[in-house]
């Protein structure tokens, strides 16, 4: 792979990359079962260059910021170098939000280019929203040739004429603008320098390392923190491929890792317990002789890689569970929220190792890893390389917040200096997540201090930010809470949100607010959804400008009954 440590931005390192290994393979992409397109680091650099000589035609100038909104394909990653090489600074938005969510953060970052696909922008052209983002141009592509543009130009005809000029960056510049959560209340975007990428790209690939032949299988958004470091950057860095498909159907999924002999993946954990539930079901469904025969080799495969992983070992012991996968997978990388250590040890007995770990968008992705040696299912594993973590505040149980220093944590929330002061304190992230470390030095979890959860998709979901939903409902008082956040215990499961009403004196619970709650609900974004609803009988506690006072109205609820006080919505 590329020295990072003699670069000072994404752009120079990438621009290297391509220079380094022009014949291999950097993208595959795939629709339906056919690939549609393959191409080198050469083809990629060809395809970019031009985009490049556009974007600065138009007048994008260094920090100013480019936004992408797009599923997985080629075109994504090659306007990201394009961006890089004009020394802007990309914004990743996520093509799942609804219109006015991604309109607002367009407006929060002040984006002046936005690149898209012709679908999703058909849909974007409509909300009144656009007018307040002051969008100066928009790209879309894979327009039909008689399309109504909306006002946007078509990306495959924006091409400058003349070679563009590589504007170098500094480590500390920003190099992207990435919303973690808060769609929909307070965005908070995280500004993640160069040095942030950089550097976890070095950690992370000194445990889990890609070289020329890889080949990642790219399934969560790139938008996604893990996703752009581990199905982008870090491949390119290193001479790998990408694969791409357009169509996550499951059948095309499980037909890729054979047909592109998959080396990595990323997956969150609902994604990953639907595949072990999805194998669990074949297991099942094997003859009474076969079944016994698979377990015991299942079992002998758990014996011999007690300590370490041995690949070859195992695929030759359970070889038809591995030609499914492709034969070459080294391991799953799984990350965005908690995972079952169950899972992780139901696929590691298969041998095939999850690389689990613990990270958050503000820390630069990742900021401990299990590096298998031997395989821990019950931790979230070790610090990489260049972090620093601590448990601030412990308890008797040794378990406290756990604190990040690393020169891969954020350069700070965009636009919200109060907010970045509480969350990086003397340089240290505040996480708000509850750990501690074991005699091994391998980190735990206990749950958050914070009034969030974080959904097995990955989704950072602030409770604070599900309220506006419900503005207007007709009660005194209405606050959303994390039910973690009231009633604290040590666990990373079964994370759910509560709306707390206060009726009006003399009101009464009826079938009509029950249904004006429940429609309101349904409105919202699935994983944004309350699962639950408390009726408090007594006002809220309210600060001097009638704000409520949450964490004194989280202390009163705590005294409640769990289980007798919260009712299905």
């Amino acid at each position: 792979m590329l020295d990072l440590r003699k670069y000072n931005s994404v752009g120079e390192a990438l621009r290297d990359a391509l220079e380094t290994w022009p014949t291999e393979v950097c993208l595959i992409e795939s629709d339906r079962g056919e690939e549609k397109q393959r191409l080198t680091y050469r083809n990629f650099k060809d395809r970019a260059i031009p985009l490049a000589k556009s974007l600065q035609d138009l007048g994008i100038v260094p920090g100013d910021r480019v936004a992408i909104i797009m599923t997985n394909q080629s075109k994504w990653l090659i306007s990201a170098y394009a961006i890089f090489f004009c020394g802007a600074t990309l914004v990743p938005l996520d093509f799942k939000l609804k219109p006015e969510e991604q309109w607002q953060l367009l407006k929060h970052s002040a984006a002046k280019v936005l690149i898209t696909e012709y679908g999703i922008w058909r849909q974007l052209s409509i909300p009144p929203a656009r007018a307040a983002a002051n969008l100066k141009t928009v790209l879309a592509t894979e327009a039909p040739e008689n399309a109504d543009m909306a006002g946007a130009e078509r990306w495959e005809e924006r091409k400058g004429v003349n070679a563009p000029a590589f504007v170098p960056q500094k480590r500390h510049d920003v190099a992207c603008i990435v919303y973690s959560s808060g769609t929909g209340g307070t965005p908070k975007g995280c500004m993640m320098t160069h040095e942030n990428y950089l550097e976890q790209c070095m950690a992370l690939t000194s445990l889990y390392p890609f070289w020329p032949g890889v080949r990642y299988l790219s399934i969560l958004p790139t938008n996604h923190a893990i996703d752009f470091m581990v199905g982008f950057f870090g491949p390119f860095t290193c001479g790998a491929a990408v694969v791409h498909l357009r169509t996550l159907r499951p059948e095309y999924v499980r037909e890729a890792f054979p047909k592109y002999e998959i080396t990595y993946v990323s997956l969150v954990p609902l994604v990953l317990k639907n595949l072990q539930k999805g194998l669990q079901a074949r297991f099942d469904a094997l003859p009474e002789s076969k079944r016994k025969a698979f377990d015991a080799l299942r079992n002998i495969n758990r014996l011999l890689t007690k300590d370490r992983p041995r690949p070859w070992l195992s695929r030759k012991l359970l070889g038809e569970v591995h030609a499914s996968f492709g034969g070459k997978l080294e391991a799953i990388i799984v990350g965005g929220a908690f995972t079952e250590p169950r899972t992780l040890q139901f696929f590691y007995d298969l041998g095939i190792p999850v690389a689990n770990g613990y990270g958050l968008t503000e820390a630069g992705t990742a900021v401990t890893v299990n590096d298998l040696k031997p395989f821990r299912a019950d931790t979230v594993g070790k610090p990489l390389p260049g972090m620093a973590v601590q448990i601030r505040n412990a308890d008797s149980d040794g378990i406290g917040e756990v604190t990040v220093g690393s020169k891969t944590v954020m350069a700070g929330y965009l636009n919200e200096p109060a907010l970045t002061a509480e969350t990086v304190v003397d340089g240290w992230l505040r996480t708000g997540d509850m750990g501690r470390f074991d005699s091994t030095g391998h980190l735990q979890l206990f749950g958050r201090k914070k009034n969030m959860i974080v959904t097995e998709e990955g989704k950072n979901v602030y409770a604070e930010d599900v309220e506006q939903a419900f503005e207007g409902l007709q009660v005194k008082e209405f606050c959303v809470f994390a039910a973690n956040f009231i009633w604290s215990q040590r666990s990373m499961l079964n994370e759910k949100l509560l709306l707390v009403i206060h009726l009006e004196p003399g009101q009464v619970f009826s079938s009509e607010l029950e249904s004006e709650i429940s429609t309101r609900n349904a409105r919202l974004t699935n994983y944004k959804r309350v699962h639950g609803l408390v009726i408090y009988q007594e006002d809220f506690p309210l600060t001097a400008s009638l704000k409520i006072k949450r964490s004194e109205l989280a202390q009163r609820l705590s005294a409640l009954d769990r289980e007798q006080s919260i009712l299905p919505i």
